[in-house]
């Protein structure tokens, strides 16, 4: 099935607001908080109450005129709804500073999402296990996305190296890579991919934030 926005049940945006309602409707409930009104969300959010309304009704979680939604349950409907029943494994490709502070941030931050391999080329990086994750060296890759039953790959190696090991990873079944790397990568449509540039991003706050305190 090729990728697009209209052979898919949601949009990639409605995921996004999904996975940001769950996140804030986490801490809510750490607050405190049994319900929620979906003019609250979306002032959490930074959307609309119909859009929130909107986008819930894709989940098949009913709210309360009177006390709107039951917090614990719209989470419960929410990771049903985005997360896989029986969790997902996903790769890491690259170990160097990048890789490192990816697998910091990602260790333990979901229990059915995990980075459970990785691969480098440098030796010194390999046959160890960082955060539960087992790292290999780069030639090992086909068979252990393969053992592993990966479909997650993120990339975090030099633009150089991008496109030869992309083309490893679809030989191997991914069938969604988080790029890190600058290079624009000729991805089949059957596939996933969500490419972030640290540096572009930086850039357009850099602009942003020039505009902003020249209007003082």
């Amino acid at each position: 099935m090729k990728f697009t926005e209209k052979n898919m049940d949601i949009s990639r945006r409605s995921v996004e607001r999904l996975i940001l309602y769950r996140k804030l409707l986490i801490r809510y409930e750490e607050s405190g908080e049994a319900h929620i009104f979906s003019h609250k969300l979306a002032e959490l959010a930074d959307r609309t109450a119909a859009q929130v309304r909107r986008d819930l009704m894709a989940v098949g979680f009913p709210g309360s005129p009177v006390n709107g939604y039951q917090v614990k349950g719209l989470i419960k409907a929410l990771s049903n709804f985005l997360d896989d029943p029986v969790g997902q494994n996903a790769a890491l490709i690259g170990i160097g500073n990048l890789g490192r502070a990816v697998l910091e941030y990602c260790w333990k931050r979901h229990p059915k999402l995990k980075i459970v391999v990785a691969f480098d080329n440098n030796p010194s990086k390999v046959a160890v296990n960082i955060h539960d994750c087992e790292c290999y060296d780069i030639s090992a890759l086909e068979e252990n996305i393969v053992s592993h039953n990966i479909k997650v790959a993120i990339l975090a190696i030099p633009a150089t190296a991008a496109f030869s090991i992309s083309q490893k990873l679809l030989k191997s079944g991914i069938k969604a890579i988080l790029n890190f790397t600058p290079a624009r990568l000729p991805i089949p449509d059957n596939v996933y991919i969500e490419n972030f540039d640290i540096m572009r991003s930086l850039e357009k706050a850099a602009y942003f934030a020039r505009k902003l305190d020249s209007k003082k």
